[in-house]
């Protein structure tokens, strides 16, 4: 969430930038509401003081054996009306909070201005694609071949976008989550993380995923309710939310592997064949907690060790950094590595 100084300081700036993005700051509503919660404020510190000053004098008067009549009904009519004030002020408070909720970051200068993916910006490639003398078979295609990956099985068991794998294609998978906390740990310097595959609200709150994506959620059906993560980012970043570090504490380097569930909503008929936009799967997550002076040079180096993962397995890719209009809720910038699919030739 923006800090509400900066809106209240350079209100027009942040709305020139988020425009970039597609996103229309309502200024007018905002200075209208935050001019609001200026008045409710100074009501409600005046009617504290008063009734601090006549609670005061009650006792003064008691003390010297005088009539405090007056000033108990003088605090009863304070009293209803700070009681009152206080609500409006918190309910004001409510209605700032989700507004502020719903504004996306703001955009870095370095990033392209574009409406949608095909707007992004190729920043570098790695290897080249190989060339086959026969039709290639994609994955699905060849899980099916061999009776390692069954999408028919698993939609019996759970439902469409889902996946059972088995034998060698099973092993795989989990040699890859294993190399990959390896390489991350031995050669990178994060920590191993096991965290909860399930989170309370807040966290999802802390990590931008709610309120504006609620609908991509898997939610239980409790009185307090806890939702299947998105992504290990979700708690791992929130194992310092409402947490003070010091300075010789950063940074904090961390890595999880965790299944990750995503309703996928929207995403019907497009890019969907396979394991592709699957409503469970298997990530291995990097996560930096720094200063904020370096947290784009922590970008850089969070995205050449995502990169070195690729290399290592011979994996032709590109880095592309994504435009104003594709960039993710709560991100400044972002790369996306995008690797070659011999399958579907992109």
């Amino acid at each position: 969430m923006l800090d509400p100084q900066l809106l209240r300081d350079n209100i027009e700036q942040v709305a020139e930038q988020l425009a970039k993005r597609g996103f229309i700051l309502e200024i007018d509503e905002y200075r209208r509401l935050e001019e609001e919660r200026k008045r409710l404020q100074t009501e409600t510190e005046e009617l504290r003081a008063e009734r601090n000053s006549n609670s005061k004098a009650i006792g003064q008067a008691k003390a010297k054996g005088e009539d405090a009549s007056a000033l108990f009904e003088r605090m009863k009519t304070v009293a209803a009306q700070l009681e009152q004030s206080e609500t409006s002020l918190n309910e004001l408070q409510t209605t700032l909070t989700q507004m502020l909720a719903g504004i996306p970051n703001i955009p870095h200068e370095s990033v392209p201005v574009g409406q949608d993916e095909n707007d992004n910006r190729e920043e570098s490639k790695w290897g080249e694609p190989p060339f086959f003398d026969f039709k290639v078979k994609d994955h699905v295609d060849l899980g099916v071949l061999s009776g390692e990956l069954d999408f028919e099985t698993a939609a019996k068991i759970t439902g469409s976008r889902f996946v059972v794998m088995q034998g060698v294609t099973a092993r795989l998978h989990r040699a890859l989550i294993q190399f990959m906390l390896d390489l991350h740990t031995q050669e990178h310097g994060y920590v191993e993380t096991y965290v909860p595959y399930m989170v309370n609200r807040e966290s999802l709150f802390g990590t931008g995923q709610l309120p504006k994506f609620e609908e991509e959620q898997f939610v239980t059906r409790d009185e307090d309710p806890r939702y299947l993560i998105p992504t290990a980012e979700v708690p791992v970043t929130n194992i310092v939310r409402d947490v003070i570090l010091e300075a010789d504490e950063l940074p904090v380097k961390r890595v999880a592997h965790t299944p990750c569930f995503r309703r996928e909503a929207g995403s019907y008929g497009k890019d969907t064949r396979g394991m592709i936009r699957q409503h469970q799967f298997e990530k291995v997550e990097l996560v930096q907690i720094v200063e904020p002076g370096r947290s784009y040079a922590a970008l850089e180096e969070l995205t050449t060790h995502a990169e070195t993962v690729l290399m290592k397995l011979n994996l032709p890719f590109r880095r592309v950094s994504l435009c104003t209009g594709d960039l993710g809720f709560s991100a400044a910038k972002c790369y996306d590595l995008e690797v070659y699919a011999a399958g579907t030739n992109k």
